[in-house]
């Protein structure tokens, strides 16, 4: 997704959101004079962290409602700043932004990369993951959020710390133990949590960020696996912004 033209003031931006680039851009955008912002959440999250502008709730009902919301709500420009595992959302957006002719940009941050001493296990899925846990280690801390944990579900025999913001549905593993949790977290707090449950493998998506990388580096120093779930790909055709600067200078009001 990418501008088709430059976007001036009067403007009025929809944001994708939930994320810290999404608020920070928000707050950037609410503070121009003349540009209109609102963010639009999936609502997954019962108390979400506070918005600059005006927030909506809930889906559009796929690519085809977010399309008749762009043109009802007369939006000049889209900003597809949602999580890098939102497959779903950024597909649609994709689609209604070329139905509707409206710019439209996705700001991803960037993702994790290894570095020295790190015991990365890259897998392509949570169904990979669950697969290969079993032979990396028998306590299992999983932080790929509250969604897709069904795929851990059949695992009997390791023992799960599972860390979400909001409580996780079943199924859930057997042998678990819930964290409810929102980063960010310190390196010396994800050492000590580690330590306290023993943990011998960690499991994540590749969500990037600082908010949560605490846990790699603890993770290298205790020299712990980690088995890594990649982002899913973009759409073809779409590429991404690295951080808000970027995104505005998308914009044209950076």
């Amino acid at each position: 997704m990418s501008p088709q033209s430059p976007l001036s003031p009067p403007a009025h931006v929809l944001v994708l959101g939930g994320t810290t680039e999404a608020r920070e851009l928000a707050a950037s955008l609410a503070a121009r004079p003349g540009v209109r912002v609102t963010t639009s959440l999936a609502g997954r999250v019962s108390r979400p962290l506070e918005q600059a502008g005006e927030v909506r709730t809930g889906g559009f009902g796929g690519a085809e409602g977010l399309a008749d919301w762009l043109r009802e709500h007369a939006v000049d420009a889209l900003v597809d700043a949602t999580h890098p595992f939102a497959a779903g959302i950024t597909a649609h957006a994709a689609r209604a932004a070329a139905a509707t002719g409206v710019p439209a940009v996705v700001l991803r941050r960037p993702g994790w990369r290894p570095g020295p001493g790190d015991d990365w296990h890259p897998v392509d899925s949570l169904a990979e993951a669950a697969a290969l846990v079993p032979t990396l280690g028998r306590r299992v801390f999983l932080t790929t959020g509250r969604l897709g944990l069904a795929a851990f579900a059949h695992l009997d025999g390791p023992h799960f710390l599972l860390r979400s913001v909001e409580p996780p549905e079943p199924p859930l593993p057997a042998r678990a133990e819930v964290l409810l949790a929102r980063g960010p977290f310190t390196v010396e707090g994800e050492k000590a949590l580690l330590r306290e449950h023993r943990i011998d493998v960690l499991v994540t998506k590749d969500s990037g960020g600082a908010a949560t990388a605490a846990k790699l580096v603890a993770a290298r120093h205790l020299g712990l696996p980690v088995v890594v779930v990649r982002r899913p790909p973009l759409p073809e055709g779409v590429t991404a912004v690295p951080d808000v600067a970027a995104a505005l200078a998308r914009l044209e009001l950076g």
